[in-house]
């Protein structure tokens, strides 16, 4: 048992969720105008409903925000490869910079966050209707922050969302943007700070809204505050040290102290290896503050799609699950670690407990069969972690469907192939070579191409490629002191900056095999310097759009990974066709006119 959620959630989440589901709004037909309110929904069901929106999809799924952050970002792309992957283009809309109002992945996204908002409410009516006893309050804070959170999404990525006035359930929705509203959501939380509870009080843990994910949320939404308020800037000089909302200071100070009081306040330690923040065990982390909780208790895990998308068909951590062959990261990400490969957050091999090492260079024999999938009775192959490139090799099948097995017990490692273009050897290369650099589509012999992102650890929990108990981090402490070091640095404090991205570098600390050394610190920082530190840090996290947006890379093209030169409107995604069609409190965003 990983976590308990809330005492008793775990009798009625199945039927809450349903209950709730029930009481939300069908997005595809209207976003939010509703009656809200009912005396018989259980306040904790509508509490765990409005969580488990995080889970589903969202935070969890390479066609969740992953599509609409990294996607569209210079670190990962899902390339057509061969007769798989083309889903009548939506991954390459993406990719391509093609995307409109009419794009699944918009529409999707928008419709899940704008459900998230929607399940919040419900929850923070049923609380206020029902709620009992000192945890009411706890609760009801919980639920508002949630749905500030849920709204910070929507501003980022749409720069729209749907509101109803908290004193008012029953009244109008208004649609805030995030040119005028920005303020108003950062004043909503800061003043939420004094209600909500500290993480550990009434049994709180990671996968909830506690004081300290709301100090992550405000140091975000400080960092992009000066973007959200001039989005179409053509030269992307964005205000980032004007006034903050409470005219105290300035947006940099702002995020300096929230991300300030995490890194202090003690609870939270950086880890030595950077790759267990991402693993099966990672709730054991000290970095994690915000987190999707994947396995509460007996219900099972979400997904496990943010490994499982990136790892090849034939890549297969026990004798019935594999990977799927799917995205794989831009070269020009993975060309900015020229000079840095060496950094202990680029790869980790992994040590069985014999002490045999996956060296995944050819050497390999054989690795022990004692390693037991969860959930299974199935030998467990572990795959090195980190960005993975070259020669690929590992387990293959027997005539009986089983692993191959050396004579002594142990789990045969062979070289590996393409399973869809047998005679590819599965040598993932770094460069992609799309035969029309403006598409990104590779013919099914060149389905080998692109190199891998194996961050985060695919456990496929009970046997199920669906299933995970990897908890998804959506603040963690290394990513509070990458913004700090930021802010100081947008205040020209150079050197505060280095002190936090250096206490970052070494911390982390290489596997046994290459003498758990830590990282090496650099001599100096600029502008290009941080923005690859932070790439280094925060990849695969969700995290890279609005950094680019922030460095004013975003418009740029990506010439080796079929990205054009883009205009500034598309720094924020339409609001979807749909939408549009049925609900006219939305205004469609510049350059998306039909």
């Amino acid at each position: 048992m990983k976590y308990k959620i809330f005492n008793t959630v775990n009798k009625v989440l199945l039927a809450g969720t349903l209950l709730t589901a029930a009481a939300c709004t069908d997005l595809e037909e209207k976003v939010l105008d509703e009656n809200l309110g009912s005396s018989e929904i259980n306040p904790i069901s509508a509490l765990t409903s409005a969580y488990s929106r995080l889970g589903q999809n969202l935070f969890v799924s390479t066609g969740g925000l992953f599509a609409l952050q990294e996607l569209s970002s210079d670190v990962a792309i899902l390339p057509t490869r061969g007769s798989d992957w083309g889903d009548a283009g939506k991954w390459r809309a993406i990719a391509e910079f093609t995307w409109a109002p009419d794009s699944d992945l918009v529409q999707g996204n928008f419709n899940d966050l704008t459900n998230g908002v929607t399940r919040s409410y419900t929850a923070i009516e049923a609380i206020t209707l029902n709620g009992e006893g000192a945890s009411k309050e706890f609760y009801l804070a919980e639920a508002k922050g949630l749905l500030y959170f849920y709204v910070a999404q929507l501003l980022d990525l749409y720069g729209q969302a749907p509101y109803k006035d908290l004193d008012n359930l029953d009244g109008p929705v208004r649609v805030l943007t995030a040119e005028s509203d920005i303020d108003f959501v950062i004043s909503e939380v800061e003043e939420l700070i004094g209600q909500l509870p500290d993480l550990g009080e009434n049994q709180t843990h990671i996968g909830r809204f506690t004081k300290q994910a709301a100090y992550g949320l405000l140091a975000e939404l400080y960092m992009n505050r000066a973007v959200y308020k001039d989005r179409y800037n053509a030269s992307s000089t964005f205000d980032f040290n004007a006034a903050s909302v409470d005219g105290t200071s300035t947006n940099m100070d702002k995020v300096i102290y929230y991300t300030s009081l995490l890194i202090n306040e003690g609870r939270f330690q950086l880890e030595e290896n950077y790759f267990h923040n991402f693993a099966i065990d990672n709730n054991t982390s000290r970095e994690m503050i915000f987190a999707v909780v994947q396995h509460v208790s007996d219900i099972k895990g979400s997904s496990n799609d943010l490994a499982y998308n990136t790892m090849e068909r034939n890549q297969r951590v026990t004798a019935k699950n594999r990977g799927t062959n799917a995205s794989c990261i831009r070269p020009e990400f993975f060309y900015s670690w020229n000079g840095n490969q060496d950094d202990p957050r680029f790869q980790r091999s992994y040590q069985y407990e014999d002490g045999t090492w996956f060296m995944n260079d050819g050497t390999d024999v054989s690795v022990p069969a004692t390693s037991i999938a969860p959930g299974t009775s199935e030998p467990w192959f572990h795959f090195n972690r980190g960005i993975q490139f070259g020669p690929q090799y590992g387990p293959v099948l027997s005539s009986s469907g089983s692993f191959e097995m050396t004579g002594d017990g142990r789990i045969k490692v062979s070289p590996l192939v393409m399973e869809k273009s047998t005679t590819t050897l599965m040598d993932f290369t770094p460069d992609l070579n799309f035969d029309n650099p403006s598409e990104s589509v590779f013919k099914q012999d060149q389905i080998n191409r692109g190199a891998r992102c194996f961050k985060f650890e695919f456990d496929a929990t009970n046997g199920d490629n669906g299933s995970s108990e990897v908890d998804i981090p959506i603040y963690r402490l290394g990513g509070m002191y990458m913004l700090r070091a930021e802010a100081y640095f947008r205040k020209g404090d150079t050197g505060m900056a280095l002190n936090d991205i250096n206490t970052v570098r070494t911390t982390r600390t290489h596997d046994a095999l290459k003498g758990s050394v830590p990282g090496k610190a650099i001599a100096s920082v600029d502008a290009e310097v941080l923005y690859k530190e932070l790439g280094y840090e925060m990849y695969w996290e969700i995290k890279r759009r609005p950094q680019m947006v922030r460095f004013g890379k975003f418009d740029l093209p990506l010439s080796q990974s079929a990205k054009p030169e883009s205009q500034p409107y598309r720094r924020v995604f339409p609001i979807p066709q749909t939408i549009m069609d049925i609900d006219a409190t939305f205004d469609q965003n510049t350059g998306y006119f039909n």
